[in-house]
């Protein structure tokens, strides 16, 4: 379907898809970036590729969601491209289309005008896990993106962030911000090792940049994830 296109000037690509590969998700990012340099070779320019990171949704199996935003989130090291984080634009997590496409749109027309057009717009890029620190029984937390530090929406607790040790027992954790970095701790986990924030299915972290875009959920970890069946609440 793409190869008669390539005979036609191209400025670039935007892309909103992942969900039916949530199942095979460590295979995505590879797939995803080949599909990209596939496309560029075709038309023989490396045109900017912006993409939007699926939605939070209920799936049948844990953390399948999750694995697969994760995957989404690496393809980001391969040049020229862009990921809209969506986890704050859902009304229904059963609803693996969200209606709002009108602010999914702006974010992507943000990164194109911004990193393409070279145009001033908005912040367009949302915070993203950069490194961490651990100073004895707290851990803090270094993101990209976030210049002017944090903020947190509707109560005052930053949720969806959680704390294990080496045990990789996961508590909910305590969240302090500080000027643009996290602390993250949890007085049940004296020597942490591993944080985790938004990294399930439906997560949506309350957690946003002073410019209003959500923290990009992530995991510092590299254990082995349940993927077994969700039981119906």
């Amino acid at each position: 379907m793409i190869s008669p296109l390539t005979n036609f000037p191209i400025a670039g690509a935007i892309w909103y898809q992942g969900e039916s590969n949530t199942s095979t998700a460590s295979s995505y990012q590879k797939l995803f970036t080949t599909m990209i340099g596939s496309w560029r070779k075709a038309w023989q320019k490396e045109f900017p590729f912006y993409y939007v990171q699926i939605a939070p949704f209920k799936y049948g199996d844990k953390n399948i969601g999750a694995l697969l935003r994760e995957q989404q989130t690496k393809a980001l090291a391969y040049p020229k491209t862009g990921m809209a984080v969506i986890t704050d634009l859902v009304d229904s997590v059963r609803d693996i289309h969200p209606q709002n496409k009108k602010d999914v749109a702006e974010r992507l027309a943000n990164w194109a005008l911004a990193d393409t057009c070279q145009k001033n717009t908005d912040a367009y890029k949302s915070p993203l896990f950069k490194s961490l620190d651990t100073i004895k029984d707290k851990v803090i937390l270094i993101f990209d993106n976030a210049p002017n530090g944090f903020m947190i929406k509707e109560n005052g607790n930053a949720t969806e962030f959680y704390i294990a040790g080496a045990d990789k027992n996961f508590l909910l954790a305590e969240v302090k911000l500080e000027k643009d970095k996290i602390v993250v701790y949890n007085k049940n986990v004296k020597e942490p090792v591993a944080v985790r924030c938004a990294f399930s299915n439906t997560a949506m972290s309350n957690l946003f940049s002073k410019e209003g875009l959500p923290v990009c959920p992530f995991r510092t970890d590299n254990w082995e994830t349940d993927t077994s069946k969700e039981t119906e609440n």
